[in-house]
């Protein structure tokens, strides 16, 4: 076991990497870490962190989680005083963590980067966002759940009532359309989930950069589960997930996960050049029989259409080229900046202290 001083008198113990099978039977109480992606959140903060240590501490009292669990607040390169809350957080309370992220790279990455950070040093990690509309009482069946012989507990929405019709519609229609494309995701499930450190370990062998965790973890197999609950409105602030960012993750998802939008576009060419190929023969049957007139318009329609389809078609295709591209590259998918537990221990630091131990956080 490797040790790392988080405080003067608190220390975080480091698992071995074993990936041993767990029994079906009930589990001992594991330490939890949640995590928590955080940009531009300096309105919301102060809000919903002191309900996550109420629930964190509510846990530890009904003994349902080890007394060393923690918070971890991952900083997405924020512009504003996120990260300075997140630092005086820390400071005032052992249970709370924080690192952050060099520059901003989205919320995709800032999850994956507090959860490979905790699979090091946790049981179990929670990935759910800082503002509040997911609820973290779900985390009480979560963890039963996983006590239970479950690896992956799924967050999974009871209902869109508080939805706006276009935003339910379009987000029924994707899962939908997903399904249709092969890819293996929950219905109505976005990244409120609970996950195993073995499972993490497994997550860590995937390596891509183009990111889309709530199509990955079924990949990455185990006993799973899902927990519903009922989604409310944010506590403060605005959303950072426009319709932009939206479509984005969308298309991430479907290109990452499936294939068949190019085995669609090889289908329709075949087809159209068989259809391409029947009209072949009948302008020359026509032509032999003496019925040929010309087509303005309809020579027009053809090409129009099949240009469109063309271009259409090279840009399905560009963008699994781009991605392949971005993939073959190998750039990190997160560099970390700083972490409250390493500057809490260069303050706990003495010359006396670096003769007397060399322990590693």
């Amino acid at each position: 076991m490797e040790k790392g001083i988080l405080k003067d008198n608190i220390s975080l113990e480091k698992k071995d990497n074993i990936d041993s099978g767990t029994p079906d039977l009930l589990r001992p109480a594991p330490c939890l870490w949640i995590v928590i992606p955080c940009y531009n959140e300096e309105e919301v903060l102060p809000i919903t962190m002191p309900k996550f240590l109420c629930k964190l501490k509510d846990l530890i009292e009904k003994e349902d989680i080890r007394p060393d669990s923690r918070i971890l607040f991952v900083n997405d390169g924020s512009g504003d005083k996120t990260w300075d809350l997140i630092q005086e957080f820390a400071k005032e309370n052992e249970n709370i963590l924080g690192m952050s992220q060099s520059r901003n790279r989205g919320h995709q990455s800032t999850v994956l980067a507090g959860l490979m950070e905790a699979k090091d040093y946790c049981d179990v990690a929670i990935s759910i966002d800082c503002d509040g509309q997911d609820d973290i009482n779900a985390m009480d069946q979560m963890i039963r759940e996983y006590r239970g012989g479950c690896d992956i507990v799924y967050g999974v929405r009871s209902s869109r009532k508080k939805d706006t019709w276009f935003k339910r519609s379009t987000a029924q229609n994707y899962y939908r359309f997903l399904h249709w494309m092969g890819a293996e995701v929950v219905y109505n499930h976005a990244d409120y989930r609970l996950t195993s450190a073995r499972v993490l370990r497994h997550l860590a062998d995937y390596k891509e950069v183009n990111l889309y965790l709530r199509g990955m973890f079924p990949l990455v197999g185990f006993k799973s589960t899902s927990v519903s609950y009922e989604r409310s409105e944010r506590e403060a602030g605005e959303s950072h997930y426009p319709l932009r960012k939206m479509l984005a993750l969308a298309f991430d998802g479907i290109t990452s996960l499936s294939i068949k939008p190019i085995r669609l576009i090889s289908g329709f060419g075949t087809l159209v050049s068989v259809l391409g190929f029947v009209g072949i023969i009948w302008a020359i049957v026509a032509n032999i029989m003496g019925y040929t007139v010309t087509g303005w318009s309809s020579t027009i329609c053809v090409i129009c259409f099949l240009g469109g389809i063309q271009l259409l078609s090279l840009g399905v295709i560009g963008e699994y080229v781009g991605k392949t591209y971005m993939e073959t590259k190998g750039r990190p998918r997160y560099i970390i900046s700083d972490r409250t537990w390493e500057e809490n221990k260069e303050e706990a630091r003495t010359p006396e202290s670096d003769l007397k131990s060399d322990k590693r956080p």
